[in-house]
């Protein structure tokens, strides 16, 4: 069996970068740059008023009170027509550009209020250059790259290309995933389930994670359990530019998938030394790459997520394709024998500053709930037995989760200690 880290190293070896496409801002959220943002522009593009106040010549305010006459009123979106001179001033609106000749602005609540002529600044007032003032290209000077490729774009990085002037941005196209179930025992909801079969979760599971990753997932539907149907299911999943099955796997009669792509394509390897998921196939297939999951609900989550889901993002152009890991204190006990890496499901809470997890009392792979109940996995190494107390590794299943703390990124085991933010 290959070690996580080298099935890993091997699968990401096989990544082939998308193309990019231009797409409208409204619809960049989440997507990957595949551009640098150079800015064409200062922002602010002027000297701007960062209060609702008097623009005023800061030396005319050494001495206080002092009353000054009002030369204009400069709402938001207007230009100055006036300059300020010492010993006078204009209303200014936050936002709005600075007058010529004033460089620094007193704020309304420091004042009488002033009326159209002239204004009067309190004991609490005073100025200094500079006060209240948002100079020209403080935020973003012309010429700066804000942006590098590979950034995933979040709400704010969308509103910083939006600030720029650019209406459209160049994104990594989406990479479509076909989806397909084996076995004749899995039956779609809303058709009867005759004695012996169950309902499919998979394929709606894998759906779900697919598009979270970033990529198109595509429904192939369930392939049975002969090689014949299997080939003709999986020649209609060539469309894709990745395939991932669930089921067929294992080391039953009827488990064909692995032998399939020994046989009609590449199998580069099969069985991770994992638990659980360890008969994970990866392989090619009319050179679309594949992953043949677990049939078992939690070995394939726990599989996309530590391979499927790295090859997405990797494809994608994101630096950091893993999810989080975070440092935590381990309450309970995790059983496991020397051999293989544990993946426990854990939840996760904060406490006196620090994450604490919590094994789920029931870790059976078929035990799709402890899925639903889970923040994310334990990274206890192959080379450690059962883990009691003291601190693990834990991959959290949903970044946002973390929601804006620290973490490292991948699934080494000399990964250092990581700083929660928290």
């Amino acid at each position: 069996m290959l070690s996580v880290d080298d099935a890993l190293s091997r699968v990401l070896s096989a990544v082939r970068p998308v193309l990019a496409e231009r797409v409208p801002l409204v619809d960049a959220y989440d997507r990957v740059l595949a551009e640098a943002i150079v800015s064409p522009r200062n922002v602010p593009p002027w000297d701007n008023s960062a209060m609702d106040g008097f623009a005023v010549v800061a030396s005319d305010l050494a001495e206080l009170p002092v009353a000054l006459p009002v030369l204009e009123t400069i709402p938001a979106g207007a230009v100055p027509t006036l300059t300020v001179t010492a010993g006078a001033c204009s209303r200014i609106m936050t936002g709005a550009p600075m007058p010529s000749g004033a460089d620094a602005v007193v704020m309304i609540e420091h004042t009488d209020g002033g009326d159209p002529v002239t204004f009067a600044v309190t004991s609490s007032g005073g100025a200094t250059p500079g006060q209240n003032v948002r100079p020209c290209g403080g935020d973003v000077a012309q010429g700066d790259t804000v942006l590098e490729p590979g950034r995933v774009l979040d709400p704010a990085a969308v509103g910083l290309i939006s600030s720029l002037g650019f209406p459209s941005v160049l994104v990594a196209q989406r990479p479509r995933v076909a989806i397909l179930s084996t076995g004749d025992e899995v039956v779609e909801p809303g058709w009867p389930a005759h004695a012996g079969q169950i309902y499919s979760s998979n394929t709606l599971t894998l759906m779900g994670l697919v598009k979270r990753a970033g990529a198109e997932p595509i429904h192939c539907g369930i392939a049975p359990d002969d090689p014949e149907g299997l080939r003709a299911a999986l020649s209609r999943c060539l469309r894709a530019d990745l395939v991932v099955t669930t089921g067929g796997v294992s080391m039953g009669d009827f488990d064909h998938v692995k032998d399939f792509f020994q046989s009609h394509g590449a199998l580069e390897f099969w069985k991770v030394a994992m638990k659980p998921g360890k008969p994970l196939a990866f392989g090619s297939f009319g050179g679309v790459p594949c992953f043949g999951l677990p049939g078992n609900p939690v070995s394939c989550m726990v599989n996309f997520y530590q391979f499927v889901r790295p090859v997405i993002r990797k494809t994608l152009g994101d630096p950091r394709p893993h999810l989080p890991v975070v440092e935590a204190r381990l309450e309970g006990r995790i059983g496991k024998k020397k051999g293989r890496a544990e993946l426990a499901r854990v939840t996760l809470r904060l406490e006196d500053g620090g994450f604490v997890a919590t094994p789920v009392s029931r870790q059976s792979s078929g035990v799709l709930t402890s899925m639903a109940e889970c923040d994310g996995l334990s990274l206890v190494p192959a080379d450690s037995g059962a883990v009691e107390g003291g601190r693990i590794r834990v991959q959290v299943l949903d970044p946002r989760f973390l929601d804006g703390a620290t973490a490292n990124y991948g699934w080494p085991d000399h990964a250092p200690k990581v700083d929660h933010g928290c």
